[in-house]
């Protein structure tokens, strides 16, 4: 069995990190989220994998490399634009051959892994399982209609008027069945070869798809707000360690790692949090679910519940919360007599500031 792994997507959700960056490379407690994939998929003992790759690149190339890390082998597979999930299984076709395959959205996080559901694929062998989840608005995602059975009978992708609340999460499992239905469709009104229109042709044509409604923790990580509760959930599970220095005024309270270089002083750090490597953090307070990548530096602030990517710094800043904080950025405070906000934002961008 193979795994397909959709890299190319561009994140406009993620605007403006994602002008700069992948959007399945920025991190969760310090890892790209797009990693927590690859692991899931070698824990289930997959080793060949083909990734998906768009504009960005070079970007997963030099972070993903070969996959020996992984404990994988990396076949790089470019999609010239975002034509859609069916269109990656058609670009894929060489390297997928006649091999069922596990497809996976690099920027979505599952937690618990993959294992138990390839295992339970490989026995049965439907033409095609799918994974569901209950969400509260299926408006923007696919969505499927199951008979008084639990049989699969439609699917439809982000319907103005949804049928159910359950909405396809970001893991497939295919025989080369689907090669013939990516084949039979043609493009959306968006201009996307559906896989929702995929799995309707396997469907309509009495080919036999199935799925699976899972009740864990599951996030497509497209957007801000479900990239911190990303981050507050895998932080939970994060194992306390102090690799850097930490000085006797410094108090650390519950789970929180502290990365090989870092250097806290007179600070009070409140888990689960995670400091990267060299990152200095003085008279300051970092407080639960916070990540800081490494070579940062957090001076007289206060930071919680927040991501910030590596390189970037909060100088005298009082209080920051629900932030996601790009590379190489400075947080300073306004000066005082300022009557006045100076701005320099990014396409896209959002700021609060009082009014």
């Amino acid at each position: 069995m193979k795994a397909l792994v959709l890299a190319g997507g561009t994140g406009t959700r993620l605007r403006p990190i994602t002008h700069t960056s992948a959007k399945q490379l920025v991190p969760v407690a310090n890892k790209p989220v797009l990693f927590y994939g690859l692991e899931a998929i070698a824990e289930a003992g997959i080793t060949e994998v083909g990734v998906v790759v768009g504009d960005t690149a070079d970007e997963i190339r030099g972070a993903v490399g070969d996959g020996s890390r992984f404990g994988i082998n990396v076949t790089y597979i470019p999609q010239t634009a975002p034509l859609g999930l069916a269109h990656a299984v058609l670009v894929a076709r060489e390297f997928l051959g006649d091999d069922d395959f596990v497809m996976y959205l690099g920027d979505n996080f599952i937690v618990g892994g993959i294992t138990g559901l390839v295992a339970d694929f490989q026995a049965d062998r439907p033409d095609a399982s799918i994974l569901l989840t209950r969400v509260p608005d299926p408006r923007s995602f696919g969505v499927a209609e199951l008979d008084s059975d639990g049989r699969v009978v439609s699917l439809v992708e982000k319907p103005e008027f949804p049928k159910s609340d359950l909405a396809l999460v970001g893991v497939y499992l295919f025989t080369p069945a689907i090669h013939d239905a990516a084949r039979a469709i043609t493009p959306s009104q968006r201009g996307e070869l559906e896989i929702t229109h995929a799995l309707q042709w396997l469907i309509d044509q009495r080919r036999d798809v199935r799925s699976t409604t899972i009740s864990g923790y599951w996030k497509d990580t497209g957007n801000v707000t479900d990239m911190l509760e990303v981050n507050r959930s895998v932080l939970e599970g994060i194992e306390p360690s102090v690799e850097g220095t930490v000085d006797d005024s410094t108090e650390i309270i519950g789970r929180v790692r502290i990365e090989k270089g870092a250097r806290i002083r007179a600070s009070r750090i409140v888990g689960p949090v995670i400091i990267g490597a060299s990152t200095v953090v003085h008279d300051s307070y970092i407080g639960p679910f916070t990540s800081i990548s490494e070579d940062c530096r957090i001076e007289d602030s206060e930071i919680e519940y927040s991501i910030v990517l590596r390189h970037s710094s909060l100088v005298g800043v009082r209080r920051v919360e629900a932030s996601l904080i790009g590379r190489g950025v400075r947080v300073l405070p306004a000066p005082r007599n300022s009557s006045a906000h100076r701005l320099v934002l990014g396409d896209h961008s959002e700021v609060q500031v009082p009014s």
